[in-house]
């Protein structure tokens, strides 16, 4: 993906497009809505290289990985139980993403990547999933 502001869009237009041609439109609008806010957030608090990962489980869930080289995993991702996120001051711009994970997402978390776990350096997979 882009580093820069275009990122969340094309990560967007990506998901859309995916799940369209794979017959999945009931999941669009969640999955575009928590792939641009982990998109996003990948951009504006990391200065390497980012990519996008879909995978289609046996269940009918699609889980969405969101790598970037950094290694520090942010809270609440790295602390489980994910099921409390605390609400945003409602005088603040930011800080609803993670209210949308917790909405939307079936499940979500984290895990440290190694190098050459999701490509050739080592970072941090965030990953949420969807069922349709």
């Amino acid at each position: 993906m882009p580093h820069g502001p275009r990122a969340a869009r094309v990560a967007r237009m990506t998901v859309r497009s995916v799940l369209a041609s794979h017959g999945r439109p009931e999941i669009v609008e969640a999955v575009e809505l928590l792939t641009s806010e982990m998109v996003t957030n990948t951009y504006l608090h990391t200065n390497g290289p980012a990519s996008l990962r879909l995978t289609a489980l046996a269940d009918g869930r699609l889980r969405v990985g969101v790598w970037d080289s950094h290694p520090r995993i942010p809270a609440p991702f790295g602390r489980p139980p994910h099921d409390h996120v605390p609400l945003a001051p409602t005088h603040v711009d930011r800080g609803r993403g993670l209210r949308f994970l917790q909405q939307y997402a079936d499940c979500w978390g984290a895990c440290p990547s190694a190098r050459g776990t999701f490509v050739r350096r080592a970072g941090k997979l965030l990953w949420f999933e969807v069922c349709g």
